[in-house]
């Protein structure tokens, strides 16, 4: 997959990322294309771009987004205070699955760790997702904890 494009997400990228969000069965997170949603959208994304500490890309096949990924790096007191960069909402469109477009995006994670001398690369998966898990096993990735979530809305 030499085409395949990885850069920071733009404004312009939000209909197709909302999408790529919307057609995940999975996923749970009443992500919809609705545009009375759109302003919500637009709110996160203008926090993201803002923070010096998170970025959300967009992996581009052919000037078309197939693929998005955010990023977070958080320092901590543990590990004798060391960084961590932590991957959110990887998305693969659902017809380019299996092309090795999540690899690809993961592969980039790992890289901007590396070269920032990040200690470690944590993410989390939905617990429903067998095929994600041993797509994030076949990485590398190691299952080491549980998580715990409570919705407040």
């Amino acid at each position: 997959m030499t085409n395949l494009f990885i850069r920071q997400a733009r404004e312009a990228d939000l209909p197709a990322l909302i999408a790529l969000f919307a057609s995940d069965p999975l996923g749970g997170h009443g992500d919809t294309l609705d545009a009375e949603a759109f302003p919500r959208y637009l709110a996160a994304f203008n926090t993201i771009a803002a923070s010096p500490d998170q970025t959300l890309y967009a992996a581009e096949l052919d000037g078309t987004v197939v693929g998005t990924f955010q990023t977070m790096f958080t320092t901590s007191l543990t590990g004798r205070g060391s960084s961590s960069l932590i991957i959110e909402a990887v998305q693969t469109r659902n017809d380019m699955r299996g092309q090795g477009i999540g690899a690809k995006m993961i592969e980039y994670c790992i890289a901007d760790a590396r070269k920032r001398g990040v200690r470690l690369v944590q993410l989390t998966s939905n617990a429903a997702r067998k095929d994600a898990h041993r797509f994030y096993e076949r990485l590398g990735f190691k299952p080491s904890h549980l998580g715990f979530k409570m919705a407040l809305k």
